[in-house]
């Protein structure tokens, strides 16, 4: 599948900014399923590049001249595997590290009871287990927009049965961690006819033939429709954009993401 990506952000600031860093992984992974064919950042100043703890790649931005506006501009083309969703085998790191829960994914006793309600199952057959556990999970707690922000913990958007993406990948990445499966949060882009579209986290599980992606959202397995950015433990670890400024008031942030469907190398 060939696609087309474009993701603008913009940072508005009603005094100026008189320093800021940005961390920004918006260049894609490459690697299971995965071509990067062209990529290519618009950025307000020179950024130096880097693979941060988990291997995700990424760019540091430091801007320290007066400003009242921050705009980032990623744009390119992937190339990915279409076919059925199929378990990565790769460890760049050991799977072991994403047992460990972390300051967005730390279970409370609801957590707990929700998992051990789909231990069974998981232990008999882990992929039909998680599956289940994925579609009990949209039901108690459904997609809902602007209940939830960036630091919202698991613990505390699965005690308010809603959330978006974020929330469903933190929650479902949370649960499989208390039924001894690793699992990591991902970010990255979707392209699909459905309600949850463009820029998109959803959960990936290491299962005996490899990680598997679970998108609670969507109610799906992740396919060639997904394209990865970074993973992490939970949210912090994987945001396309984090950072830190001096100055510059209230921020107002704009986001615009598109992705497309374009034409095989073969067609052009």
């Amino acid at each position: 599948m060939h696609l087309l990506i474009a993701h603008e952000t913009v940072y508005r600031y009603d005094r100026l900014l008189q320093r800021s860093t940005q961390y920004l992984r918006l260049t894609p992974r490459p690697g299971h399923g995965l071509k990067v064919l062209s990529w290519q950042l618009t950025l307000p100043a020179p950024a130096s590049r880097c693979l941060d703890a988990y291997g995700n790649i990424m760019h540091v931005l430091t801007l320290d001249q007066p400003t009242s506006e921050i705009h980032l501009m990623a744009r390119g083309e992937v190339e990915t595997d279409d076919s059925r969703p199929t378990p990565d085998p790769e460890d760049a790191l050991p799977a072991q590290l994403f047992l460990r829960d972390s300051p967005l994914t730390r279970a409370d006793a609801a957590l707990r009871q929700f998992a051990h309600g789909h231990a069974a199952q998981v232990a008999s057959d882990p992929l039909a287990g998680l599956l289940q556990m994925m579609q009990a999970l949209v039901v108690v707690m459904p997609y809902t927009p602007g209940t939830t922000d960036a630091a919202t913990p698991a613990a505390e958007a699965f005690a308010n049965r809603n959330g978006v993406c974020q929330d469903h990948a933190q929650v479902f990445a949370t649960c499989a961690r208390l039924l001894r499966l690793p699992a990591r949060y991902v970010s990255g882009y979707l392209a699909a006819d459905t309600e949850h579209v463009a820029s998109h986290a959803w959960a990936e599980v290491r299962l005996p033939q490899g990680w598997l992606g679970f998108d609670v959202s969507n109610q799906c397995l992740a396919d060639g429709r997904y394209v990865r950015l970074a993973i992490g433990a939970d949210y912090a670890d994987a945001c396309p954009v984090r950072g830190m400024r001096l100055g510059g008031g209230v921020e107002h942030l704009q986001t615009a993401v598109q992705v497309s469907h374009g034409a095989k190398e073969s067609e052009q």
